[in-house]
C-alpha cells in the first residue's frame, strides 16, 4: 500500500564527464598540434556550443586543413602499399580487377567517411577516433568492443607496416640487394632473422614513443611531401626508363622460379598493358607459396587505404572541424585514389605480369634514382607503423581512462608519465611483437583490412541508427549522407570482410560480441548513462511504434496475462513481495506504484526517480515505477490505477500489502536479509523511511477499505497480500519439506458449492500455475470446501441437471479442460458443523453481498455477534493452518468488501479488515483474491 510523508532528499551530484575528455584527446595530437593552458570557452570556433567538453587542460584549436587533416590522412593511405604492393595487387588481378578493387574499396571508404563526416560535424569529438564516436552514440558496449578491436587493427597495422619496412631493407642490403650488389657485405635472411630486424625497427618506435612521439606529430606534412616526392619520380621513371632484361633480379626468397636470376621490363608497351588487363593468379612467394585469389589481392590493397580515420582523430585540435574533417578527408581520398589510379595504369602499361609477381620492389631498380624508392618505402612504412603505434596505445589509455573494463586495465593509468601512457606504449609494443611472428606482409594485411572493415562497419551502423531514430539533436553540419550511403557503406563493409577472409571475419565478429556480452554484464552502468546509447533511442522508436499497433480491442482471453501494479508504503519494508510479484507478472507488465502525501511544493522528481530506479536495480526486477503526489492516499491511488501504463499496457491487477498492525521489517537493514544494503542511507538520513513500531499510520482503515471498493469499481483485480516478511524464496527452492502451493476457493463469507466454478477461483488457480511454472518442483493443491445441502439449495435448483455429478468430479473435469495439473483435496467441516455453517450467512452483513434484513437487523450486528463471527473466523483459520504445514503460498478466496455507500460504512469495514485478520493469521505467505475478469479459457 501506499504511504509515505513530506522529506526531504539530498540531490545527487551529478558525475562529471570530462575524464575520458582529458586522454581522448591526447589520440588527437597524432600528427601535430600545440598544446596550450587556456581554458575551453562553450563557445567553439564552428559555431556550436561544446557542453561538457570545458576542461581547461584540453589542447588549443591550431590546425588546419592541410595539416590537420589532409596530411594524416593521406600519409595513412599511401601506408606500405603504394611502393611495395600495387604490383602485387596489379599482377595477379590484372588492370581491370584492379580498378573495380580500387572502386569497391574507395566506394566503401566514401560511405563510411560520410558517416564520419555526420558524426563529427553533430558535436566536437575528442581523440580516439572510431572508439570515441562509436563509443558516444552507440553505447558503452558496442563502443568498448569496437574500440578494443580497433585497437587490435592499430596494433596489426604497426606489424603490418614493420613487416613492409623489413621486406624494404633485406631487398635493398640483403644479398644481391639493390645497394650491395657487388659488395661481401649484406644482411643475412631468414624468418627469424626478419623477426630479429622487425624487432629492432618495432623497437625504435618504442624508444619514439617514449621519447619523441610529439616531434614526429609536427612532421607529417614533411613525411607526406617525401612520400609524394618519390612518388611522382616513380611515375617520371615509369615514362622514361626503356625496356630491360638484367635490371630487375628475382629475390632469393621466391623458390617459384628456380634457375631464373632476372625479370623482364619493357617500358611503355601497348602489348604489355594487353597482356596485364586480365587476372593471371599465381602464388604468393612471401606467404610459403600460397594460391593468390580475388580475396587474398583485395585484402592487401584494402589494408592499405584504411587511414580515413586520422581526420576525424583531430577535431580536438583543429580550428573548424565541421570545415576540416569533411572537405581534408574527401580531399585526401581523392588524392590518393587519382595516386594509386595512375600508378596502376603505367604498372600495366611498362611492367609484364611475370615481373610484377615475382618481384614485389620492382619499383627500385627501375627508377631514376633508386633511392627515391628506398627513401619511399621508409618513409611510408616507418611512419604509418609508429601513427598506428601511438594511436592504438591512446585508444588503450582511453579504454582505461573510461573504465570499459573496470579495473583490469588501472595498470595502464598508474603507468602514464607526463601525459605519455608508458605501459600503453609497452603493452601495444608486446602485441606488436607477437603479430610480427606471423611473418608475412600479405597475411598480415589481410588481418589488417577485416579489423579496420568491422571498425567501418560499426561507423555506418552508429550513423545509420542515429539517422532512424529520428533524434532532434542529430543535426550535423555535413549535409551529404542519408541512411541510404549508411546503409550501403555498411553492407559493402560486411560482405567484402567475408570476401577477404571469412574465417578472419567470422572470428573477429564473434570476439565483437563476446565483448559486447561482457561489457553489457560487467562494465560500469554510470559510464552508459554519461554518453548516452543509441539502443535506447532504437528501442523508443521502436516501441512507440509497436504500442500504436498494439490494439485493446483485440485482446483475447487466451493471451491473457497478467499486468500488475504493486502499491507500496515503502521499498524497504515490501522487498520480498516486490521480488515474488517480479515472477508472478509472467512476462507481463509490472508497475510498482507509490503515493506521496503532500503538494508539489520543492518536489525533486529527478532525484527521486533515479532512487526509484536504483531501487529496482538493486532487486533485479523487470518493472517500471509510478509515483504520485496527492493530499490523501485513496486520491493517489485512483490516479495510480487509471494512469498507470500507457496505450494497450494498462494494469489489469492491483496488489496491495494487508493493512495489521505489525511494525514494518527493514530488510535494507536487516543482518540475515538477501536485499541488505547501504545503497539508500546517506549518513543519517534514510531514502524510504518506513513506519517505526508505535508511530501511528498514515491513513484510517476505512480509507483502505474505500481502496478496494474503488479497484473493484474500475473493473481491476484485487489481491491483499499478507505475511510475506516471511517469505524465502531460497528456502522454498532447496527445502524437501516445502512441498505445496495451496489454493482454498471457496468465499468464507458466505461459501456455496459454486465457489470452486466461479470467476474469482479460477482467477486464483490461474495465479497459481503461473507460480508453479517459476517453483517447478512444487504442486498444486485445491481444497474442495463443500457447503451444506441447506446452504447450497438454491444453487442445485438452478442446475438440477448436475444433481447427479459430485462436486470433486465436476472439479476434475474442469481441471482437465483447463490443463491444470493440481491435487484436489475434500474439506467436510462445513457439512458435518449445521451450526459452523449455518453462522457463516451472518458474515455476509460485513460484505458487498448484505442484503436489506440484515441491514435492518441493528441487534444482531451487536458485540455477541461480532465475537461469533471472530470465533467462526478462528476456526475457518484453523483449517487452513492444520493443512499448511508444507505449504509456500496459499491463495484464498477474498469476498468483496462492504459497499462505501451504507450508513454504517466505518464501522462494517473496521469488522471487515478485522475479520480477515483473523482468517489469515499466523499463515504462511498468503494472497486474498477476488477476479472481475475472465482469465481462463478452454478453446484454441
Amino acid at each position: 500500500m501506499s504511504i509515505s510523508t513530506d522529506q526531504e532528499t539530498a540531490p545527487i551530484a551529478a558525475p562529471r564527464n570530462g575524464g575520458a575528455a582529458n586522454v581522448l584527446r591526447s589520440f588527437g595530437s597524432l600528427f601535430g598540434g600545440s598544446e596550450s593552458t587556456r581554458p575551453m570557452t562553450p563557445q567553439s570556433s564552428d559555431g556550436y556550443v561544446e557542453f561538457g567538453m570545458q576542461d581547461p587542460e584540453r589542447n588549443g584549436r591550431t590546425l588546419g586543413t592541410f595539416a590537420g587533416v589532409f596530411s594524416p590522412v593521406a600519409l595513412s593511405m599511401f601506408s606500405a602499399l603504394v611502393f611495395i604492393r600495387v604490383g602485387y595487387v596489379v599482377g595477379n588481378a590484372g588492370l581491370y580487377v584492379t580498378l573495380l578493387q580500387f572502386l569497391i574499396a574507395y566506394a566503401i571508404l566514401l560511405f563510411t567517411v560520410a558517416s564520419v563526416c555526420a558524426i563529427s560535424t553533430n558535436g566536437a569529438i575528442e581523440g580516439g577516433g572510431v572508439y570515441f564516436m562509436i563509443s558516444r552514440t552507440l553505447g558503452l558496449e558496442f563502443g568498448g568492443s569496437i574500440g578494443t578491436l580497433f585497437f587490435f587493427a592499430n596494433v596489426v597495422g604497426c606489424a603490418m607496416a614493420i613487416a613492409g619496412c623489413t621486406e624494404g631493407i633485406i631487398d635493398n642490403f640483403g644479398k644481391d640487394g639493390q645497394f650491395v650488389l657487388h659488395s661481401d657485405s649484406y644482411l643475412p635472411d631468414s624468418d627469424w632473422y626478419r623477426f630479429l630486424y622487425s624487432s629492432i625497427i618495432n623497437t625504435c618506435m618504442l624508444l619514439v614513443c617514449l621519447v619523441g612521439a610529439a616531434l614526429f606529430a609536427k612532421t607529417s606534412v614533411l613525411i607526406l611531401g617525401v612520400v609524394t616526392i618519390c612518388l611522382f619520380a616513380t611515375y617520371i621513371s615509369f615514362l622514361s626508363v626503356g625496356p630491360t632484361d638484367d635490371t630487375i633480379s628475382v629475390p632469393l626468397t621466391n623458390t617459384l622460379l628456380n634457375g631464373t636470376k632476372f625479370l623482364p621490363y619493357t617500358g611503355l608497351s601497348a602489348t604489355t598493358l594487353k597482356n596485364n588487363l586480365g587476372s593471371n593468379y599465381t602464388q604468393d612467394y612471401t606467404s610459403n607459396n600460397k594460391p593468390v585469389d580475388f580475396s587474398t589481392t583485395f585484402g592487401v590493397l584494402f589494408s592499405g587505404v584504411t587511414g580515413i580515420m586520422a581526420g576525424a582523430n583531430m577535431s580536438g585540435e583543429l580550428k573548424n572541424p565541421s570545415k576540416s574533417i569533411p572537405w581534408g578527408t574527401l580531399s585526401a581520398v581523392c588524392f590518393t585514389f587519382v595516386s594509386y589510379i595512375i600508378l596502376s595504369f603505367l604498372m600495366s602499361c611498362t611492367t609484364p605480369a611475370e615481373t610484377m609477381q615475382n618481384n614485389y620492389l620492382f619499383l627500385m631498380p627501375i627508377n631514376l634514382w633508386p633511392p627515391f624508392t628506398a627513401i619511399g618505402i621508409m618513409t611510408a612504412t616507418f611512419s604509418t607503423g609508429l601513427s598506428n603505434l601511438i594511436g592504438s596505445s591512446r585508444i588503450l589509455e582511453a579504454l582505461s581512462k573510461d573504465q570499459v573494463f573496470g579495473s583490469l586495465l588501472n595498470f595502464v593509468l598508474r603507468g602514464t608519465w607526463k601525459g605519455n601512457p608508458i605501459c600503453a606504449v609497452l603493452v601495444s609494443w608486446i602485441l606488436v611483437e607477437c603479430v610480427l611472428l606471423i611473418g608475412s606482409f600479405n597475411i598480415i594485411a589481410q588481418i589488417n583490412s577485416v579489423l579496420f572493415m568491422l571498425s567501418y562497419l560499426a561507423t555506418n551502423l552508429a550513423c545509420l541508427g542515429i539517422e532512424l531514430t529520428g533524434a532532434p539533436n542529430f543535426r550535423p553540419l555535413f549535409k551529404y549522407f542519408t541512411w541510404h550511403t549508411c546503409l550501403v557503406g555498411l553492407l559493402g563493409t560486411l560482405i567484402m570482410m567475408f570476401v577477404i577472409n571469412p574465417i578472419y571475419a567470422s572470428l573477429c565478429i564473434i570476439l565483437c560480441l563476446i565483448l559486447v556480452i561482457a561489457l553489457h554484464l560487467f562494465s560500469p552502468a554510470t559510464q552508459a548513462a554519461q554518453w548516452g546509447s543509441i539502443s535506447q533511442a532504437l528501442m523508443f522508436h521502436q516501441v512507440r511504434k509497436y504500442l500504436l499497433m498494439l490494439d485493446p480491442r483485440k485482446d483475447h482471453v487466451k493471451f491473457w496475462r497478467p499486468q500488475i501494479l504493486l502499491l507500496v508504503s515503502s521499498p524497504r519494508s515490501c522487498c520480498p513481495l516486490v521480488d515474488f510479484v517480479n515472477d508472478l507478472k509472467k512476462s507481463g507488465l509490472y508497475i510498482i506504484g507509490h503515493v506521496k502525501l503532500g503538494d508539489f511544493k520543492g518536489v525533486e522528481d529527478a532525484v527521486e526517480n533515479q532512487q526509484w530506479w536504483q531501487f529496482l536495480d538493486h532487486m533485479r526486477v523487470k518493472a517500471f515505477t509510478e509515483v504520485t503526489i496527492s493530499r490523501s492516499i485513496r486520491e493517489g491511488v485512483q490516479h495510480l490505477i487509471r494512469l498507470s501504463g500507457i496505450g494497450a499496457m494498462k494494469p489489469n491487477t492491483i496488489i496491495l500489502g494487508f493493512y495489521d498492525n505489525e511494525a514494518p521489517k527493514d530488510f535494507f537493514q536487516n543482518g540475515s536479509s538477501p536485499y541488505k544494503t547501504d545503497d539508500f542511507n546517506e549518513g543519517d538520513i534514510q531514502n524510504f523511511p518506513i513506519r517505526r513500531d508505535g508511530q501511528p499510520k498514515h491513513f484510517e482503515v476505512q480509507e483502505y477499505v474505500e481502496i478496494l471498493c474503488d479497484t473493484l469499481r474500475m473493473k481491476k483485480n484485487l489481491c491483499l497480500c499478507r505475511n510475506f516478511q516471511r517469505l524465502d524464496k531460497n528456502f522454498i527452492t532447496i527445502s524437501k519439506h516445502v512441498k505445496y502451493i495451496d489454493v482454498w476457493p471457496i468465499n468464507v463469507f458466505n461459501p456455496t458449492t459454486g465457489d470452486p466454478f466461479d470467476m474469482v477461483s479460477l482467477f486464483m488457480m490461474q495465479l497459481a500455475v503461473i507460480m508453479l511454472a517459476k517453483w517447478k518442483h512444487l504442486r498444486v493443491r485445491i481444497f474442495l470446501c463443500e457447503a451444506s445441502e441447506e446452504r447450497s439449495m438454491g444453487t442445485f435448483e438452478t442446475n438440477a441437471h448436475h444433481m447427479d455429478v459430485s462436486p470433486k468430479l465436476k472439479l476434475e473435469q474442469s481441471l482437465k479442460e483447463l490443463r491444470i495439473n493440481a491435487d484436489i483435496v475434500e474439506i467436510q467441516e462445513w457439512c458435518r458443523d449445521t451450526e459452523f455453517t449455518q453462522h457463516s450467512r451472518v458474515l455476509k452483513q460485513f460484505t458487498g453481498q448484505a442484503d436489506e434484513a440484515l441491514l435492518d437487523d441493528g441487534d444482531e450486528i451487536a458485540e455477541d455477534k461480532f465475537n461469533r463471527s471472530l470465533l467462526y473466523m478462528q476456526r475457518v483459520n484453523q483449517i487452513i493452518r492444520d493443512r499448511s504445514d508444507q505449504t509456500a503460498l496459499s491463495f484464498i478466496y477474498l469476498a468483496a468488501p462492504p459497499n462505501p455507500t451504507l450508513p454504517d460504512f466505518p464501522d462494517r469495514s473496521a469488522s471487515y479488515v478485522e475479520l480477515l485478520t483473523e482468517l489469515t493469521a499466523e499463515l504462511p505467505p498468503t494472497i486474498l483474491v477476488h477476479g472481475v475478469s475472465t482469465v481462463t479459457s478452454t478453446t484454441l
